[in-house]
């Protein structure tokens, strides 16, 4: 089929950078097969053998490496953010044991990095999601295997969210992550929070709640309720605590 469409289009590949009859290709740092995605080995090691930095520019360099495959670590932000600290300009670089064991425990995660599932698009996707005080998180999957993951930490005036609001901005951060997933086929959506069983019948809405229920009415989703302790993942990434959550922690790669 691949060598039909260069054909067809008049396109040409280096042979010396193809692959033929083989089960699994090392891609961008990734080792992509048809049981999912992980990471190269060759990028592993280099991680695993990493000096303990002794100063900014150092840690900025294995922070741009292990950033690289974040989306392979649950909770990076977190467990990053007393490297992420000390970067800055206000503290400045002053490596103690809090460092040394978020390098550390870094290194760990890289190594025992888990492998993620390619999304088929002939499936049924499904989300979980979930927020506490402190943080939303949410889960992609297909058949309860994990896809792409993102957490992320509430900040100004989504912290005095009621309970409610909270679950609804999780799910519209999580649509707003994964809708070149969703499209166009109907998905699911697992919550532990009934309230949002009732989305569609919510009767006067404020601003802030009209504008959610207009972007999540764009998609053709079915909400089905769960219990709490069914919703562990998601519920643990929400309830994370730290001061580096502010970027989403997914999972996504496109593979031509």
């Amino acid at each position: 089929m691949v060598l039909e469409v260069l054909r067809t289009e008049k396109l040409f590949a280096n042979l010396k950078k193809c692959s033929f009859c083989t089960n699994q290709i090392v891609f961008l740092g990734y080792v992509v097969s048809a049981d999912g995605i992980t990471v190269d080995e060759e990028k592993v090691k280099a991680i695993k053998e990493w000096p303990t930095p002794k100063n900014i520019s150092e840690v900025w360099s294995f922070q741009g490496l292990v950033s690289f495959y974040r989306r392979f670590i649950k909770d990076f932000s977190t467990i990053a953010a007393p490297l992420t600290e000390i970067v800055k300009k206000s503290v400045g670089f002053k490596w103690e044991s809090e460092q040394e064991n978020a390098f550390n425990l870094i290194k760990e995660n890289v190594i025992s990095a888990p492998l993620l599932a390619l999304p088929n698009f002939t499936k049924t996707f499904e989300i979980e999601c979930d927020a506490s005080s402190i943080g939303i998180g949410a889960i992609l999957m297909q058949e309860r295997r994990p896809i792409a993951f993102f957490s992320g930490k509430l900040t100004g005036a989504a912290l005095n969210y009621p309970t409610y609001d909270k679950e609804m901005y999780a799910l519209v951060r999580a649509l707003e992550t994964w809708q070149h997933y969703l499209w166009p086929k109907e998905f699911v959506i697992h919550t532990d929070h009934e309230s949002l069983k009732h989305l569609k019948g919510q009767g006067k809405l404020n601003r802030r709640h009209a504008e959610w229920v207009k972007f999540l009415e764009t998609f053709p989703y079915v909400i089905k309720y769960k219990q709490g302790k069914e919703n562990i993942v998601a519920d643990a990434l929400s309830r994370m605590k730290g001061t580096c959550l502010e970027k989403i922690d997914y999972v996504c790669l496109t593979v031509p």
